[in-house]
């Protein structure tokens, strides 16, 4: 296979729009085997995506290639009742592909080197202009938010993780992937908000900007006994260029990292049909201030009647204006059940934190990362050459996060409502080498 021809793939497809808000803004699992089980994959060697998953997995993986792609559908509505500007919305944005890649080749029997490709996660909204249930004070086509036409955001996060792995001895692996990352990013409709950034010529509606960020992944693998294996994986924050299109939105004048998160998995061969694999993600969204910080803008003071303002608590400032998100705990539970010589089965569950709460509603319309549980669903089949086919099916639950936002909307009571759920179906296909 020509790598070169794989990546161009990788980065048009990843081009092309990735939304993955599943837990939080991350992807609930990387590769289709461990999508079909829940995520859960820290403990597990049996495909190339351990660079988004466990590095130390490449020594116990053997020669391959996975190629996959997944098609993601998330369905988000946003509704505001009571005060003076009732209305709803639902993005018109609806599909999304996301596309996979990993290699590995065994140097030798102790140590493997390869390289997984994989779309971190992102966010996208494209709410319309508002129907006529909303009236906003300044006119006419008007989005949800009062500013002018469609209302939303695209946000792209695409990682590539060089890998080398090492097994100490037979039963244990270290493993490191330096992280590679590119992201770009566009707002639009976000015009009401300008006496509330420090920068309102680079708030909203200046098309796509981009970035690139580095940080690293470790990772260790134990076999503890012929049956059990555990596993453990630590990536840092990635530190990425700041959005300069965007240093009036975003805090810090447009910084935009990838939290730093950690996670721990075992995986137990209960027969020699039925593989049972759990796993325990934090996700410390808390690392990144234009993530986390309040989204209420209190202490921010506005330079009427056009900006820019002038407090450090403003959008874009140096402790401006977030989404307000909270760390996460996500755990994942996996079974694989082993139907025949040729065809694998598999089922799992994610549950994950909602990062959102009901003070921070309003600011998160363009960004309702608020799904908790997902089930999934997966198989591969061997075919006469070796090779695998892959599927994966996931459901995300649909949740809301409700709440009064007198700070955004101060004309009576408002009750404020973001409301999502999701399907992904993915094909994945391996070579063995």
């Amino acid at each position: 296979m020509n790598l070169t021809r794989v990546f161009a793939f990788m980065a048009l497809a990843g081009l092309a729009g990735s939304a993955y808000a599943t837990n939080g803004y991350f992807s609930h699992g990387y590769g289709m085997k461990a999508k079909g089980m829940g995520g859960a994959a820290t403990a597990t060697h049996d495909d190339a995506f351990f660079g988004a998953n466990n590095p130390a997995a490449a020594a116990f993986a053997g020669n391959r290639i996975d190629l996959g792609a997944d098609l993601f559908s998330p369905i988000r509505e946003y509704t505001r009742v009571g005060g003076a500007l009732p209305g709803s919305a639902e993005s018109e944005s609806n599909y999304f592909l996301v596309p996979e890649f990993g290699y590995n080749r065994m140097v030798n029997s102790n140590l493997a080197l390869g390289v997984t490709v994989y779309g971190n996660g992102g966010m996208n909204t494209d709410y319309p202009a508002s129907d006529s249930n909303l009236t906003c004070a300044s006119g006419p086509n008007k989005n949800m938010l009062c500013g002018s036409g469609s209302l939303g955001v695209d946000l792209m996060q695409l990682i590539v993780a060089p890998t080398a792995a090492f097994k100490v001895n037979a039963s244990h692996s270290i493993g490191i992937s330096p992280l590679l990352g590119y992201q770009r990013f566009k707002a639009e409709g976000l015009d009401a908000f300008a006496q509330i950034s420090t920068d309102p010529n680079s708030l909203t509606n200046e098309g796509y900007d981009d970035s690139f960020g580095y940080g690293v992944r470790v990772g260790y693998m134990g076999k503890i006994t012929p049956t059990v294996t555990i596993g453990a994986a630590y990536a840092s924050k990635m530190r990425f260029e700041e959005f300069d299109k965007y240093k009036g939105l975003f805090a810090e004048q447009g910084d935009f990292d990838i939290p730093s998160n950690w996670n721990l998995g075992v995986a137990w061969q209960a027969t020699p049909a039925v593989k049972l694999a759990l796993d325990y993600q934090r996700i410390n969204y808390s690392d990144v201030a234009s993530v986390s910080n309040t989204s209420q803008p209190a202490g921010c003071v506005p330079n009427p009647p056009v900006g820019p303002a002038v407090s450090s608590t403003c959008l874009g400032g140096a402790s401006g204006i977030g989404f307000g998100w909270q760390d996460i705990d996500v755990w994942k539970l996996g079974v694989e059940y082993k139907y025949s010589q040729n065809l694998m089965l598999r089922g799992g569950f994610n549950h994950g934190d909602n990062p959102i709460g009901a003070n921070d509603v309003v600011f998160n319309s363009i960004a309702p990362g608020v799904i908790e549980n997902h089930v999934t669903l997966g198989f591969t089949y061997t075919l006469a050459t070796g090779n695998e086919l892959t599927m994966s099916y996931m459901h995300g639950f649909a949740n809301d996060v409700v709440g009064a936002d007198n700070a955004y909307f101060p004309t009576g009571s408002t009750n404020n409502k973001i409301e999502m759920y999701q399907n992904a179906i993915g094909i994945q296909y391996s070579w063995k080498m």
